[in-house]
């Protein structure tokens, strides 16, 4: 199989605390993996490490064949890795259209309005960012990711805040991003999981629990006792 992303050995500890520990993982071009475990399991950390927010005390990350493993995230966004942030990284004073064209580099009238179509905010592309919802900022930076125009979008915790309504939208969305572009998804929605992912990878502890398809996560007694709560 032909990977996109690659890590090997990967590993993080915070004062002594290994919060991703030994992880050997790849994801395969035009792939949506779900990536889930209870709380304190190491999801944020591991991502963080594939996209350059934090440096690995071990281990490597191949992506597209090269090792970026020592790269700053900017050099990884400039190779097609986007992240939106757990905790939005909206700019508040700015509307949210501005927002969009400074995440895509394309400052000017019109530059934004194509993403925020996509994430259905064309209707607020004037409104300050700061005055938007919850759930409509955690929108505005999935737009600012698409703008970026990535090889792989890593979206961290992205219906958190959503409406009902806002999250069919969402699972319609990433249905179609995934024709362009593979998915990393942390997601605690566990329907909005199963609908979207074709791969689950279940951490705990910063290790690996279990990997597979949504219906043989849901089958295993491991992943039910540690996460499912039904063991």
């Amino acid at each position: 199989m032909t990977c996109l992303l690659e890590t090997s050995g990967l590993s993080r500890s915070f004062g002594g605390l290994a919060a991703v520990s030994d992880v050997d993982f790849s994801l395969a071009p035009g792939e949506v993996r779900a990536v889930i475990g209870p709380n304190g399991a190491g999801k944020t950390t591991f991502v963080s490490l594939i996209s350059g927010r934090l440096a690995p005390g071990a281990g490597s990350i191949r992506f597209a064949g090269e090792d970026v493993t020592a790269l700053p995230a900017f050099r990884r966004v400039q190779r097609g890795i986007a992240y939106t942030f757990q905790i939005t990284s909206i700019y508040g004073n700015l509307t949210a259209e501005e927002n969009v064209a400074l995440a895509a580099h394309r400052p000017g009238s019109g530059a934004g309005l194509e993403y925020l179509a996509r994430v259905g905010l064309q209707d607020r592309a004037r409104q300050r960012a700061a005055t938007l919802s919850y759930g409509h900022q955690r929108l505005l930076e999935i737009a600012m990711g698409l703008a970026l125009r990535p090889r792989l979008l890593i979206l961290d915790e992205p219906t958190q805040g959503l409406s009902d309504a806002e999250i069919e939208s969402f699972i319609a969305l990433v249905r179609q991003v995934a024709k362009d572009a593979t998915v990393l998804l942390i997601e605690h929605n566990m329907p909005v999981v199963m609908a979207l992912a074709h791969r689950i990878t279940v951490l705990d502890r910063g290790r690996i629990l279990a990997e597979g398809s949504p219906a043989e996560i849901r089958a295993n007694a491991a992943v039910q006792s540690a996460y499912l709560g039904t063991g």
